[in-house]
């Protein structure tokens, strides 16, 4: 009698043991096997972290194993199971491998198929095309896109992160809850007794340091130290935790009536302004995004403000960016004046604040919020809507969407929803992001999302003309290495442009993240079909970098940079000057958020600036949906790339007093979820 030993792996995150009775049927191609209850006598089966082997004995032959079903059936109490993975060695001694990698909940029945990844037309068998096209028809009943709010691209059908299917909830729901995290950021920053000190105003900028947290050989220390000068405020804008708006300035606009008397001063080449434009020498930086944004309401005792300045900034002698002169709100005119270093000192620094506060609004609603977050969601929900889990692609993104879903739903729940932890602190909270966002997805392009094109259309490609921007040297590094990584997982499944094009679970899960997620908007240049083995390999590998490189480095560094409240003010409490020389210290701190609006906005860059507690990094899959040989050997060559970018970065940051790693593969999560 054919006798087969079964494997079963369960989980190791809390709860992911059972009680429950569990049984196994085996689908050959000849028939099916008996329903076997795995149990062993006193034995207590199935335990977290366990793994666990069976003999199972059929009394005749089934054929070659096509799926098998686990079933659960309640011994006491609601009792749901995490299975990771079933092996099955054959008669013949073949092992044959049976990802899971999810939750068996209730009394319920879940199928699996070998692990070998295949594309549609690879099945055969009329059991195969069933299993397939249920798996799909299941999975669009649970993940519904949904409009959360008019114009944003849809999301997850969710009210709250309980409604979630379980596969995609966090495995402990108190660890990513905004409200305990920011307290519990407060806690341990020592700010408890100032966080409801809303409309009480700090002393002076020494007064700030009573809430900030010096630890040695930080970063935000040496911005504390260094935040007023000329050098550290350009220096943000390549290697800051939001270092994708500077461009080479190709012509000034015709809204900032800079003129060649107004910088000639800061010009160290003894050449005009228009012939350092030539020369490459002049950068901008433009926040016409917030120009008319509403400034938040929700607080009748605090007046709060937003600008929209435009920020001209000049590679001196020394490769140093600094900023040569600051125009406060887009229309020019007598009370919109144009502020420069030559200017007193508290009106330039003011001038500078008001540029730090607006890029704190750009980065958290735009390159943050919908570049990121809201974008990783619209490929993870296509991705379970229109791809098996035996398809490559699934295989392939699985990681990178990660905890997406549910860090998005609990985001809308606690954080950017209406009364929410957002309307605390920051200037554009009580609508205002929402305002924002609209407004930015106007122009959110493909394009802007491939790394080596978005940089090139900001003029910011040269090594030689900017040589100390390292998030671009580090970010190419690691698209151009999952690029490789994505080609060769490609290479193995799709044999020509042909076999692209005739995928149809791919081409409905790319037109899923058009129609759907990114609402039909064909000005984004997003696909709604591909054709072609380059392109498929360029979409995935702006998915992945979306979900892992560039999220890392907008969101990991806002405790370095955001942490001392004046150099990234949340909110402003005064209007922008409307003319020179009237700026004092007092009108300074006047306009800088009070002592609970700052100690929110501390809580808030902590906890975000944190990793999972189970985080998994850039190139590591510990859960094997891939089976085969030539994948994992993919993934070494992938992992060993990662490592000798890490290194390098580690040789380049040595005895620097502004180290960047942001994008350090091994500082890199693979997926959005903080």
């Amino acid at each position: 009698m054919p006798s087969y030993t079964v494997t079963v792996a369960t989980g190791s995150q809390w709860f992911a043991g059972t009680d429950d009775y569990i049984y196994l049927t085996l689908v050959g191609s000849k028939g099916c096997s008996e329903r076997h209850l795995l149990d062993k006598a006193f034995y207590n089966d199935f335990e977290r972290g366990a793994i666990d082997s069976y003999d199972v004995t059929e009394s005749e032959d089934i054929g070659d194993i096509q799926i098998l079903k686990i079933e659960k059936h309640k011994y006491w109490y609601k009792d749901d199971w995490y299975c990771r993975h079933l092996t099955v060695k054959t008669p013949s001694g073949d092992y044959l491998e049976f990802p899971c990698y999810r939750w068996i909940t209730n009394d319920k029945e879940i199928v699996l198929r070998e692990g070998t990844a295949k594309l549609s037309r690879d099945d055969v068998t009329q059991v195969l095309k069933q299993h397939r096209r249920k798996e799909l028809q299941e999975r669009q009943k649970l993940y519904r896109w949904k409009e959360w709010y008019p114009g944003f691209p849809l999301s997850i059908d969710a009210h709250s992160h309980s409604d979630l299917p379980h596969d995609i909830q966090f495995d402990s729901e108190k660890g990513v809850d905004f409200v305990l995290n920011y307290t519990k950021a407060m806690e341990n920053l020592f700010v408890n007794s100032f966080m409801h000190m809303f409309q009480s105003s700090w002393n002076d900028f020494a007064d700030f340091e009573k809430i900030f947290v010096r630890i040695s050989n930080t970063i935000s220390e040496y911005v504390m130290q260094h935040w007023q000068e000329d050098f550290m405020f350009g220096y943000q804008f390549l290697n800051g935790c939001n270092p994708v708006m500077i461009k080479k300035c190709k012509q000034i606009p015709a809204n900032f009536p800079v003129t060649n008397e107004m910088v000639e001063c800061s010009l160290e080449r003894n050449l005009t302004l228009e012939q350092e434009i030539e020369k490459g020498n002049i950068f901008i930086v433009n926040y016409e995004l917030l120009d008319g944004i509403s400034a938040n309401k929700t607080d009748p005792c605090t007046m709060q403000y937003i600008a929209a300045p435009i920020c001209l900034l000049y590679k001196n002698l020394e490769n140093k960016i600094v900023p040569i002169a600051i125009q406060l709100n887009q229309e020019p005119g007598p009370e919109n004046p144009i502020f420069l270093p030559s200017d007193t000192h508290y009106d330039w620094l003011l001038a500078k604040i008001w540029v730090r506060s607006s890029d704190f609004h750009v980065h958290q609603t735009v390159s943050h919020l919908l570049r990121s977050h809201l974008l990783s969601e619209v490929f993870a929900i296509a991705m379970y809507r229109q791809l098996p889990a035996v398809h490559p692609i699934f295989k392939l993104l699985i990681a990178h969407v990660r905890f997406t879903i549910a860090i998005n739903t609990k985001a809308r729940e606690q954080l950017i929803c209406e009364c929410g932890l957002f309307d605390k602190a920051n200037a554009t909270g009580g609508g205002g992001h929402v305002e924002l966002l609209l407004r930015a997805m106007k122009y959110f392009t493909y394009e802007s999302l491939c790394l080596p094109e978005a940089i090139q259309k900001r003029g910011m490609e040269s090594k030689e003309d900017i040589p100390y921007y390292y998030y671009r040297d580090d970010a190419l590094k690691v698209w151009e290495a999952t690029l490789n990584f994505v080609k060769d997982v490609v290479n193995i499944y799709y044999a020509s442009d042909e076999t692209v094009c005739e995928d149809e679970e791919l081409q409905a899960f790319v037109k899923d993240v058009f129609v759907y997620g990114l609402r039909d908007n064909t000005d984004s240049g997003f696909p709604k079909a591909i054709k072609t083995k380059d392109k498929l390999t360029e979409y995935l590998t702006l998915v992945i970098f979306t979900a892992s490189g560039q999220h890392a480095a907008v969101n990991f560094g806002q405790y370095d940079w955001c942490s001392w409240i004046p150099n990234s003010p949340p909110t402003m409490r005064q209007p922008p000057p409307k003319e020179k020389g009237v700026v004092t210290i007092e009108f300074i701190i006047e306009s800088l958020p009070d002592r609970g609006r700052s100690c929110w906005h501390l809580g808030a860059v902590w906890a975000l600036s944190q990793f999972q507690d189970n985080e998994l990094f850039l190139g590591y899959y510990p859960d094997e949906h891939f089976v085969e040989k030539s994948v994992k050997e993919a993934m070494v060559k992938f992992r060993k790339n990662l490592e000798e970018i890490a290194s390098f970065i580690q040789d380049r940051n040595k005895n620097k007093k502004l180290p960047y790693y942001y994008l350090s593969p091994d500082r890199i999560p693979n997926s959005v979820a903080v």
